[in-house]
């Protein structure tokens, strides 16, 4: 076991919010797990066979400071890595080398429904996959249940009583004590809200992206969550890093724009975006703050708004980031 001693008084410097009109409270910050707890790359780019110690300690100290500064939702996924499961099984270590005595001070998160394993019943939304999909999450663990369990993206296939009865089964096993969904159109949302609730098992949570270049949410889902007591936890808030300072002078060589396939210089980069993340920068100078911390203010004045989930491959990273909270 891992010598770990926490802050006392790590609750104090950290907002909560209720998830909707359930009693469970989320920080106003989350951890993401979908990059930077996976395996490490070779200079050449291929991936790592096996986890280096120094990527374990970082990842640790990652949970470790997360917890110290009062974080309390860890939002994961079966497929985050990489590869997939990793991102699962390193926090599943980590929770069992220092963490497992802090369990009911957590609110861990974890997803079905992307691509997972080979074959027809590898992802979507299924009963044979999602049920498949949170036994082996919890495995990889070492949970007997996750706080929320999610629906990660509709399935235009499966009739959506399916998934939700899924959902509905999961949290009367004990397997997951709230459920959420995400990515849903509101047309499915909808759906879903009614179906969940009428079987006792409301939907508390709706997780999207939204950030201040990605707004389309504000149209339909933002109202409607808060018009079905539904909390709304954002994702990318940074939208994939452009919200920073890192590309204000250019791309760096070891930026997500060039190591990533989720962005692309033409689609993501324009020069209209750019001007955009240059007065965001702007505008945050003048707030003596970050264009990071700025963003992430943004999305937090939103009343639906009850986590937002920040990815973090260092300490001193996710520092900057909690100097966004107000206090």
């Amino acid at each position: 076991m891992e010598n770990y001693r926490l802050t006392a008084a790590r609750y104090e410097s950290m907002n909560y919010r209720y998830c909707g009109k359930s009693g469970l409270m989320l920080s106003e910050i989350a951890l993401g797990f979908w990059h930077n707890f996976g395996y490490s790359y070779t200079p050449d780019g291929k991936l790592m066979e096996e986890r280096l110690p120094s990527d374990y300690s970082r990842c640790r100290d990652i949970v470790h400071f997360a917890f110290d500064n009062g974080i309390t939702y860890y939002d994961l996924a079966d497929n985050y890595g990489p590869p997939y499961g990793s991102a699962e099984e390193c926090f599943g270590r980590i929770m069992a080398d220092s963490m497992h005595t802090h369990r009911d001070e957590m609110v861990i998160a974890t997803k079905a429904g992307h691509d997972m394993w080979p074959g027809p019943y590898g992802e979507w939304g299924s009963r044979k996959h999602i049920m498949a999909g949170i036994d082996q999450s919890l495995k990889r663990m070492g949970l007997d249940y996750v706080d929320i369990f999610y629906s990660h993206r509709p399935d235009p296939r499966t009739p959506l009583q399916e998934t939700l009865q899924a959902l509905v089964d999961i949290v009367r096993s004990g397997k997951a004590l709230y459920v959420g969904i995400s990515k849903y159109p509101a047309e499915m949302a909808a759906q879903a809200y009614e179906y969940l609730a009428a079987h006792d098992t409301p939907c508390i949570v709706y997780q999207g992206k939204y950030n201040m270049m990605v707004r389309g949410n504000e149209q339909d889902i933002l109202p409607q969550c808060a018009d079905n007591g539904v909390g709304y936890v954002a994702f990318s808030p940074l939208n994939q890093g452009l919200l920073t300072d890192r590309y204000l002078d250019g791309i760096p060589s070891d930026s997500r724009m060039v190591r990533s396939t989720f962005l692309d210089k033409e689609r993501d980069l324009t020069p209209e975006y750019l001007e955009f993340i240059r007065s965001v920068a702007a505008k945050a100078k003048e707030d003596g703050v970050t264009t990071a911390q700025y963003a992430l203010r943004w999305i937090l004045q939103r009343q639906e708004v009850s986590s937002v989930i920040v990815g973090a491959s260092s300490v001193d990273q996710l520092r900057q980031n909690l100097s966004a909270i107000r206090k």
